[in-house]
């Protein structure tokens, strides 16, 4: 079994796009070229950093063009910076 480990304080993230194509509401199919990307993913790994603030299965935001896109396995992930990661995405209870 093969995985991707990060080194040298870097994050890996999961940036597959599941979804299917989309249309406008006349039928226009509208390409992935011109659909904005997510600015958040998945934590998949993360490298040895002392103190990290996230960890794997975090979702998290970055930074809009930070980071290296590679394809492994089939799937898309961004290997970036972890100082390019600008938040955490955590689930609180409502008052």
């Amino acid at each position: 079994m093969k995985e991707l480990q990060p080194v040298n304080q870097q994050v890996v993230l999961d940036i597959s796009d599941d979804s299917k194509e989309q249309k406008t509401a006349s039928g226009i199919i509208i390409p992935d070229t011109a659909k904005e990307k997510p600015m958040h993913a998945k934590v998949i790994a993360i490298s040895n950093i002392d103190n990290a603030e996230v960890s794997a299965g975090d979702i998290v935001i970055y930074k809009k063009f930070g980071g290296t896109e590679v394809e492994f396995e089939g799937r898309k992930y961004l290997i970036l910076p972890y100082a390019d990661i600008l938040a955490k995405i955590v689930e609180t209870e409502s008052i």
